[in-house]
């Protein structure tokens, strides 16, 4: 405990919680306010490390990526002794109106749309790579592919798989 009678941030992990409960209304807003502000502190730390992070790899991961024949995914690549692996989300997103348009095609032509169209209107990447060329050729107009946050994790003194 603090000789002033105030409980710190420092104080709260050695004390159990029923003693931080008892503790003044006034001391327990003062220390969720105090630990609400490290909080942000520590992610506006976090987002500029992140930040430095993605300025200093980016080019190599892509790089990697497209050595790899990749456009998104998980590559894995040393630098000094830490081993960076960076990731880049595929997020698709499906155009609503021409997907209902090609329901329709595909239902007019006998087939079950349903195969292939799940019900909010949108098509599993899985099933969109599996179907032939020609098919997917359809479907384009209505396929947005983008990324999301570049992610990098550094590793030190082991090989991670």
């Amino acid at each position: 405990m603090t000789i002033s009678n105030h409980i710190t941030l420092a104080d709260i992990h050695r004390m159990p919680v029923g003693q931080i409960a008892a503790l003044p209304a006034d001391q327990l807003a003062m220390l969720k306010d105090a630990a609400d502000q490290q909080l942000t502190q520590a992610k506006t730390v976090s987002d500029w490390l992140d930040g430095a992070i993605s300025l200093k790899y980016a080019d190599r991961a892509a790089e990697c990526r497209f050595e790899a024949g990749k456009d998104t995914g998980t590559i894995r690549f040393e630098d000094g002794g830490v081993i960076v692996i960076a990731d880049l989300v595929k997020r698709i997103e499906w155009d609503q109106a021409k997907l209902a348009q090609i329901a329709e095609n595909i239902a007019s032509a006998g087939e079950d749309p349903a195969e292939f169209i799940e019900t909010t209107l949108k098509v599993s990447e899985r099933k969109y790579t599996a179907l032939p060329e020609s098919w997917r050729k359809g479907f384009e107009p209505a396929r947005t592919v983008r990324t999301g946050k570049p992610k990098f994790r550094l590793v030190l003194g082991e090989e991670v798989r």
